[in-house]
């Protein structure tokens, strides 16, 4: 463990404290299959993982469907061997069900409880573990397809399962002991109002950071009902990190699902601008751009921690320190007005 412990802040209700920072493992999930950020390196990806977690990171958030299984499996060789007192909380999700015989298809979102249980088992072998310690929803059931990384729109179709029906079997799962807690990621406020009608909203885990502000509404509701909040891409997908271009972003493997989106292609222009905006904060603080863009969304009310992903140790070493950045006012007036002059994203653009 790190000699000096990062900053703990209880996840809610879950009994959890949490580092602000915690490791995200879908850019080392592999090439193969629809949403894949590209090549990578087993080892390197296992070596990345422990480093994240021998310097205090003291959670790791992953999914089934990351690399088809294959993120899990990493997750869960890397944290083998470690005893389970020392071991790092183990957050995973459901839902994203793919086709073995197509894996470059898009991922249907089902959450039959048939589906579920079967999702469960997979997750708990390859990671390894009796319990897993958060399990979420990934996406809200439509009996269909996610056709864009990120993309939660699509309505429901005549297949899907209600949201009633399938956050009732999560809080079977968690009665059961399966699971310690149980959270919803990349759920409206409406169906975050419906779901804690049925049983407490544990966690919610929606994407967020300066150029993707769109889910301040559910955070706030978060901060409102006790629920703890783990933001995602809060790096927009290593937009924020101080270190992307318009040449590397032009040079990203045909494999790597960021090559087509619109944050990448038509939106670059200003997602950089806004990155460039932030290095005199970050300089300020002594801090890399990395570290203040997580720091921004870590700033809001409601937001617990933050999934940061990397594909190698030294990476880590770049946002380890965002968890005890505390920007000031003058900090987030100055990111604020960035954001209104180059125009990215939408949503709030202040805490």
């Amino acid at each position: 463990m790190s000699a000096t412990p990062l900053p703990t802040h209880p996840l809610g209700t879950t009994g959890m404290d949490i580092t602000r920072v915690g490791f995200g493992s879908w850019a080392v999930s592999g090439t193969g299959w629809r949403f894949g950020w590209g090549a990578t390196d087993d080892a390197e990806s296992i070596a990345t993982i422990r480093h994240a977690v021998a310097s205090g990171v003291n959670w790791i958030d992953t999914a089934a469907v990351y690399g088809l299984g294959h993120a899990e499996e990493l997750v869960g060789r890397a944290v083998a061997g470690i005893p389970e007192a020392e071991r790092p909380f183990l957050f995973t999700k459901a839902g994203l069900v793919w086709d073995a015989a197509d894996p470059q298809a898009a991922p249907r979102r089902i959450m039959k409880p048939a589906s579920v249980r079967r999702e469960l088992e997979d997750s708990l072998r390859r990671l390894g573990v009796d319990r897993i310690d958060l399990y979420q929803v990934h996406w809200p059931d439509t009996g269909g397809s996610i056709e864009v990384a990120g993309d939660g729109t699509g309505e429901a179709g005549a297949d899907a399962t209600p949201l009633e029906e399938y956050w009732q079997l999560m809080a079977d799962l968690r009665a059961e002991g399966k699971v310690r807690a149980i959270g919803l990621s990349n759920h409206t406020l409406p169906q975050l109002r419906a779901a804690e009608r049925i049983t407490h909203v544990e966690v919610v885990q929606p994407p967020f950071s300066a150029v993707n502000r769109s889910a301040a509404a559910e955070i706030a509701w978060a901060a409102d009902n006790r629920t703890g909040v783990i933001a995602y891409s809060p790096l927009q997908s290593g937009l924020l990190t101080g270190a992307f271009s318009a040449d590397r972003a032009a040079a990203l493997p045909a494999d790597d699902w960021r090559r087509d989106h619109a944050d990448f292609t038509t939106g670059l222009p200003a997602n950089l601008a806004l990155a460039d905006a932030l290095r005199p904060v970050a300089a300020r603080h002594g801090a890399t751009v990395a570290e203040a863009a997580i720091a921004w969304a870590l700033a809001w009310p409601g937001v617990t921690g933050a999934i940061v992903g990397a594909r190698r140790p030294d990476q880590v070493d770049g946002w380890l320190g965002a968890g005890a950045l505390e920007l000031t006012a003058t900090d987030l007036d100055e990111i604020a007005a960035a954001i209104a002059r180059t125009g990215a994203g939408t949503g709030p653009d202040r805490p």
